[in-house]
């Protein structure tokens, strides 16, 4: 019984950890670092569900990377204004 005790104390303290980790493309403020070279700004939408992702994708690799998640105007709004994107610059993929 207490190797059981010991063993939910331990997978407690295990789930306060996040599960995936950080981006390593944060910069300090917790920003992605946006190169407008060679990433595009897109927003990419389920077909299934309607989720939309705001994001950047590699124009070499075709690689996306996800930013932030868009609930609503409110949301496409701040990564607008975060990254100094116009509504004309972003793209969107399904």
């Amino acid at each position: 019984m207490e190797l059981f005790r010991k063993n939910k104390l331990n997978n407690k303290e295990k789930s306060k950890k996040p599960v995936f980790g950080c981006k390593k493309n944060l910069s300090k403020k917790g920003r992605f670092d946006y190169d407008r070279e060679n990433l595009v700004p897109v927003i990419h939408i389920s077909i299934c569900t309607g989720e939309k992702v705001a994001g950047f994708k590699d124009i070499h690799t075709g690689k996306f990377t996800d930013v932030m998640l868009i609930r609503g105007d409110r949301d496409l709004e701040e990564f607008l204004s975060m990254y100094g994107i116009s509504e004309e610059e972003l793209g969107k993929d399904w």
